[in-house]
């Protein structure tokens, strides 16, 4: 049996979800839903929200406040006072599961971070390394947010999904750290995001006589290869 069974997913409660532009787009396709309906700028001022993986954004009104694009929290159903995932399904706490069974409500369409944890890639070469979250645990009066109840063993990741995920993870990551790299040379009012957001993304298949020499012979992986339009100028 998985980590995962019979979780109550303190993971889903710890972490304030990182996203890319293309986790917003596919959860908007996916379950119908607006980008405001998700998706926040999460402040993070101690970098403990994109760590290595996740772009800073800024914006006029805290110019000096980095921001991560993350998931929506809300209040737990069953534990008021505490916090997990928008998207969490919460059972109810019972004497054999005293925090429930919780399940994620988006897993087909769950973000890239979801997908790949707790795996990463291994700095120089083409493996996968489990971060193991297990080693580190809140205290007693944080239960809640307790982490996975044993350690991730290698047979508990699909060799094969998890590569995939991973490469998946890191192209678009990267891609949207050139998003937030273009977004902060002239940063405009969070209440544009998702528009400029599609506008960029929309942009993606290029017809092949709209690309210039050098773009098309450019590595296929770096996403900086793909031209983005320049932000509006900002309103006066």
């Amino acid at each position: 049996m998985g980590p995962c069974e019979s979780c109550h997913a303190g993971c889903c409660r710890s972490f304030a979800v990182p996203l890319t532009g293309s986790d917003i787009l596919q959860i908007e396709e996916s379950l119908n839903l607006t980008f405001w309906d998700f998706a926040c700028r999460w402040a993070d001022p101690d970098n403990t929200v994109a760590r290595r993986y996740a772009p800073h954004f800024y914006f006029p009104d805290e110019p000096e406040m980095p921001f991560v694009i993350s998931l929506i929290q809300r209040e737990s159903v069953y534990f008021p006072g505490t916090r997990s995932c928008r998207f969490l399904m919460e059972g109810q706490p019972d004497q054999d599961t005293p925090y429930g069974e919780a399940r994620c409500g988006i897993y087909n369409a769950r973000p890239s971070a979801c997908r790949v944890f707790p795996a990463r890639f291994h700095q120089s070469s083409d493996l996968a390394i489990i971060d193991n979250p297990h080693e580190t645990q809140p205290t007693a009066e944080d239960s809640i947010y307790s982490l996975c109840p044993r350690p991730w063993k290698q047979n508990d990741l699909h060799p094969l999904r998890t590569m995939r995920n991973l490469a998946v993870a890191k192209f678009e990551m990267t891609f949207f750290h050139n998003v937030a790299a273009i977004w902060n040379r002239n940063p405009q009012d969070w209440s544009l995001f998702p528009e400029v957001l599609r506008d960029i993304y929309s942009r993606r298949v290029m017809e092949a006589e709209s690309v210039q020499p050098e773009q098309e012979t450019a590595p296929e992986t770096s996403p900086a290869t793909i031209p983005l339009p320049h932000l509006p100028a900002k309103a006066a």
